[in-house]
């Protein structure tokens, strides 16, 4: 994570840990075969810890006793740095064709001047619902052709030709605070302030 995030005004800290929490239900049959199967429902969630800032210390004590039942938002932590010139970022990509709810995949319109790559493992969303995907391969603007994006999990929703794909900090995750951590806050000689390990699960 080469990038600085934040939540609630303070800088998270490395390491960060991203689950997919996808509910799977194996079966055995009498020939001992497995059969394997998911109701396609998947939520991302986030774990990490925060920079001890006396600054934000009233901010981030609130942030662990108030508002369980309401969503917020913050920017989706990448996996992919950001170093390599070619890796395109905070970028509008539009859509060359609709795309119906539970595709795997979509069509990319290529007609602009873009150049570069959204790289493969690159968190994104669409323009018109709050789910969070990934890329399951690598997006590449040579040429002028519409390119084909392959996501994770399958769409959520079915998609329109004016809808767009919001990459990097324009990817913004809706949360809810997990209610397994009301930890509250811990200071440390009267200066630092800690409110230990932060649990999020996206808002579907």
């Amino acid at each position: 994570m080469a990038k600085t995030y934040f939540y609630q005004g303070a800088e998270i800290l490395a390491p960060i840990t991203i689950s997919s929490n996808e509910p799977h239900f194996d079966m055995t049959t009498v020939s001992l075969k497995t059969q394997r199967a998911s109701q396609d429902h998947q939520r991302w969630e986030l774990s990490f810890n925060v920079l001890s800032d006396q600054d934000k210390a009233a901010e981030l004590f609130l942030s662990t006793i108030v508002n369980f039942d309401t969503s917020d938002t913050m920017i989706m932590p990448q996996l992919v740095k950001e170093a390599n010139t070619n890796t395109l970022n905070n970028l509008t990509l539009n859509l060359a064709a609709i795309a119906t709810a539970g595709s795997s995949s979509v069509l990319v319109n290529n007609s602009s001047n873009v150049t570069g790559k959204l790289p493969k493992g690159s968190f994104i969303k669409f323009s018109n619902h709050s789910k969070v995907y990934i890329t399951t391969s690598a997006l590449d603007f040579t040429g002028s052709a519409d390119k084909t994006l392959n996501i994770y999990p399958n769409l959520l929703s079915s998609l329109a030709i004016n809808n767009t794909i919001k990459t990097g900090d324009d990817c913004v995750i809706s949360y809810f605070k997990s209610i397994d951590n009301q930890m509250g806050i811990t200071y440390t000689d009267g200066i630092l302030s800690n409110i230990g390990t932060v649990n999020l699960v996206e808002a579907l």
